[in-house]
């Protein structure tokens, strides 16, 4: 596990192009028979890819002085490859591509394992604290509330699937969904906003290999910018916009932790404030 402590607003200002891809962008999540996890300070989110092939991996406590992974966490995970199974304590739940699973507090055990090795699954989890019990549920991608949003005049058809949120699958603190733009449109949330009371995370994916997003961060008035490729993830802090525009159109995954449990608990920017 990858530890990242939080960079202040100020000395972001100051930061090189390495400097700020060590802090904010997460390069590596999937590796064949592999689990990989990033844990960041920023409201002490877990992130993590894993892709099981002809074994299955489980999803164990790193280094986070508890005696479980979901002692003191709940998580939501979602399938970006083939078909998948998760046993949660034992209880087998089939998810086909874009399909979530979330998973609630106290649960034992998490085995993650995929139906066919020559299609693995590739499961992406993002974990936050929780303080309540809430039941493990699966959302299927035609079950979650789909939003309508944008225009091909703008660049930024897209439909935005809400999974874990106040409205549906209900959590302590986290909210998890996913974003698809439309073909032939490449922006994503712009205008931008902020979100002062909760941090998110993006995993950008559904990408070529020789394509790219441009993902802006960065206070308004003093923007930087990130370039991922494919199934790369980049951590918002509270006080950064999160804004994306790519080479052709992609998917990604948002999710977010923090004290509000809102989904429009945003504070707009201005398009003349930006900088």
């Amino acid at each position: 596990m990858e530890t990242r402590h939080c960079a202040s607003r100020e000395e972001t200002k100051r930061f090189t192009t390495e400097e700020l891809r060590n802090a904010f962008l997460i390069e590596t999540l999937f590796k064949a028979e592999s689990l990989n996890l990033t844990y960041t300070h920023e409201d002490r989110m877990l992130i993590g890819g894993a892709i099981p092939v002809r074994e299955p991996l489980a999803l164990i406590e790193p280094d986070i002085r508890t005696k479980g992974f979901f002692e003191r966490r709940e998580a939501g995970i979602i399938n970006i490859g083939g078909p998948g199974i998760i046993k949660a304590n034992g209880e087998p739940y089939h998810l086909e591509q874009k399909d979530c699973l979330y998973v609630g507090l106290g649960t034992e055990e998490v085995i993650l394992s995929s139906a066919d090795p020559a299609n693995p699954a590739r499961f992406y989890i993002l974990s936050t604290l929780a303080h309540k019990v809430y039941p493990t549920v699966k959302i299927g991608i035609n079950e979650a509330a789909p939003v309508h949003l944008g225009d091909e005049k703008n660049s930024n058809k897209r439909t935005i699937y809400k999974y874990i949120h106040a409205e549906g699958v209900q959590s302590s603190q986290l909210m998890m969904g996913m974003t698809l733009l439309a073909p032939n449109c490449m922006w994503n949330t712009m205008p931008a906003h902020i979100h002062d009371r909760r941090s998110e995370v993006y995993l950008y994916f559904d990408m070529e290999e020789d394509t790219r997003v441009f993902h802006f961060m960065g206070e308004p008035s003093e923007t930087r910018h990130l370039i991922l490729q494919n199934e790369q993830a980049v951590i918002s802090p509270s006080w950064s916009i999160h804004s994306g525009i790519g080479t052709s159109n992609y998917t990604f995954i948002w999710a977010m932790a923090g004290e509000n449990y809102t989904f429009d608990d945003m504070e707009h920017v201005a398009m003349s404030d930006l900088k």
